[in-house]
């Protein structure tokens, strides 16, 4: 019960007004499946890159945190390659910084200022980590690369339905906002 009150009240002030560079929605109406878009902060090396990220909310919530997954491939110390976010508030405590008084802004916001300021400090992926340290611009450039590749339009993918735009595996963040855009404007 407190639950649906709750998101029924985070999605109106998701709608009304989204955090800087994210839009969040519900899947199929659901309240605890949500999808969102990040887009990648300026001067950074995943400007212009647009990042699907999946969030289901547990019975718990908000005692618990929401499970947040990035469904866009990304290069980033502190997410791995099926998408897992290491993010302090993210997880439980003791080892991690969750609260029930965390909203779904706060999370998106907190996972645009992580794309926008890795932690190598605490890693998933080690050797990105490593190499954000010992070599930034080998970082960035890959970083680049690859939010060319998975996170923006590209002539592949113009080509193609936006509902097929896949790449790598996961579908491109960029197609599933065109795709909600067009669902709204029908709506």
């Amino acid at each position: 019960m407190q639950k649906n009150a709750r998101m029924k009240k985070e999605l109106e002030q998701l709608e009304k007004c989204p955090p800087p560079g994210a839009h969040c929605w519900p899947v199929d109406g659901a309240i605890d499946h949500l999808e969102a878009i990040l887009f990648g902060p300026q001067d950074s090396p995943y400007e212009g890159g647009s990042f699907k990220v999946e969030i289901r909310i547990p019975d718990r919530y908000p005692f618990e945190p929401p499970k947040v997954e990035m469904k866009t491939s990304v290069y980033h110390p502190n997410i791995d390659d099926v998408g897992r976010i290491c993010l302090d508030i993210l997880k439980m405590p003791p080892t991690g910084g969750w609260r029930p008084s965390i909203n779904l802004y706060t999370v998106l916001t907190s996972l645009q200022r992580l794309l926008a300021e890795p932690n190598p400090k605490d890693p998933l992926m080690v050797e990105i980590a490593s190499e954000f340290e010992m070599n930034i611009n080998k970082y960035k450039e890959k970083a680049r690369q690859m939010t060319r590749q998975y996170a923006m339009e590209n002539e592949e993918n113009d080509h193609n339905d936006n509902s097929k735009a896949i790449s790598g595996g996961k579908r491109s963040a960029a197609a599933t906002q065109d795709s909600h855009a067009q669902k709204r404007a029908k709506s």
